[in-house]
């Protein structure tokens, strides 16, 4: 009898990780649920395993590739070789460039671009031996276009598109692909604590400052956590091999 196929997933304990991970149980895989937050990604972990289920947690800081090595090794050891790795762990910053600390860039580099990196690089020598392997990375809107007061976040994002299209066309002869999702604003603690931002900086209320927010998705809505989730498990299937080194925009009716 083959194994049940593995999933990773970083940022997993909220959001959008938390999401793909309930998602990718629900087509029956295993799944590693990697968070920073270890409380978190223990409920994620608890509410698959409830369902019917089959998922750990484990911790990940996805900045540190210490960290990363030591968290695939337990997923690997407890679940069997990962051949589904979905990075959704990410961070956002806004504020002028001028205003935007060397800290700030950093670590929207670290954990959305280079976080990344070291996650694709503890999984795909397993991928190539196996010839099967399906890698998506959540990037952004901000992964093809530029906006005032995110040039870290923006230049995180499109750095990350690059590395999905380099990496795709390196292992194209493989049953192996990497695409990105790109989404607007998605209904997610990331997007609460950029409402928060526009309360502190512009004196709006919380509800209008979301309505500020929801209004720049053409669609006058957030994207659900759920909708972007979706997306991914129709990448990781296998009968998907044709799309690679793509860009999958969710933009709820916006046009890039």
């Amino acid at each position: 009898m083959a194994r049940a196929k593995v999933a990773f997933v970083t940022g997993g304990g909220r959001g959008i990780g938390r999401a793909c991970g309930i998602r990718m149980a629900k087509a029956g895989l295993a799944v590693a649920v990697g968070s920073r937050t270890e409380a978190e990604g223990r409920a994620v972990a608890t509410e698959i395993t409830r369902g019917g289920g089959t998922a750990i947690a484990v911790r990940l800081d996805v900045r540190d590739a210490e960290s990363v090595g030591a968290a695939f090794e337990s997923a690997e050891t407890a679940l069997g070789p990962v051949d589904v790795l979905v990075c959704a762990a990410g961070v956002s910053t806004s504020a002028k460039f001028l205003d935007t600390d060397l800290d700030a860039w950093r670590e929207a580099l670290a954990v959305n671009l280079l976080g990344p990196v070291l996650c694709a690089r503890a999984v795909l020598q397993g991928m190539v031996e196996r010839n099967f392997g399906r890698i998506v990375v959540v990037g952004s809107t901000a992964s093809l276009e530029g906006a005032p007061y995110v040039s870290a976040y923006a230049s995180s994002k499109h750095g990350v598109l690059g590395f999905v299209r380099s990496l795709a066309a390196e292992v194209a002869r493989k049953d192996i692909t990497v695409n990105c999702v790109c989404p607007g604003y998605v209904d997610t603690p990331m997007t609460d604590a950029t409402v928060a931002r526009i309360v502190e900086k512009t004196g709006l209320t919380p509800e209008a400052a979301r309505k500020s927010v929801e209004s720049m998705n053409p669609g006058g809505r957030l994207i659900l956590p759920e909708e972007v989730a979706n997306a991914v498990a129709w990448l990781t299937c296998e009968g998907a091999t044709a799309i690679n080194g793509q860009a999958v925009v969710l933009g709820g009716g916006a046009a890039h």
